[in-house]
């Protein structure tokens, strides 16, 4: 028997919630063609999950209303197969390596994320592959450059989608973005 890491732990714990997430999509629509995304709504406007990975999926989140994604993950670019249904597509690539994450990373998001939200009819999905790490880091630092006080984002976040991992080097990237933010803005 050979004993987990942290980080193997975490990720197995993801990878089982992540299927059982899929599965119970499946059987509440069922015969519903929207039954294989792994979305989660955080706000009415921001949704934060997993992979799209496919055009089957990728109709699905166009039928679920959003007009803009944020793909944090290094491992596939969304960008062709939102084309066919006019969705923007930010590719900021990440790597899920428990790094400390540059202050560009969250500006590139935040960026986006904001202005395409200052239209009302706009709601933007964030995600990576899992939709644990790195698209949790950045739905954090968007709803925080809303004015979401930290502690209040990361629970609303949480309570929502539990699977959710914030590992305090990325939570601390977020907090030195954030600091950051605020220097330029005085």
């Amino acid at each position: 028997m050979s004993l987990q890491t942290g980080a193997e732990c975490r990720f197995r714990v993801a990878f089982e919630w992540h299927g059982r997430m899929l599965a119970r999509n499946r059987s509440q629509h069922a015969g519903d063609e929207r039954s294989g995304m792994d979305l989660t709504w955080i706000t009415s406007r921001v949704a934060l999950g997993g992979g799209i990975w496919n055009s089957e999926h990728m109709a699905e989140v166009a039928r679920a209303g959003i007009t803009h994604i944020i793909d944090m993950q290094v491992e596939f670019d969304d960008t062709p197969l939102a084309e066919p249904f006019g969705i923007e597509v930010l590719w900021n690539p990440t790597d899920d390596d428990f790094t400390p994450k540059e202050p560009e990373l969250f500006q590139r998001g935040v960026e986006f994320a904001l202005e395409a939200l200052e239209q009302d009819d706009t709601r933007v999905f964030i995600h990576c592959a899992a939709g644990v790490h790195r698209a949790a880091m950045m739905t954090l630092a968007v709803l925080c450059s809303q004015g979401w006080e930290l502690d209040d984002a990361m629970q609303t976040i949480t309570s929502r989608r539990p699977v959710v991992d914030f590992a305090d080097v990325y939570v601390e990237s977020v907090e030195r973005f954030l600091q950051q933010q605020v220097k330029t803005t005085n």
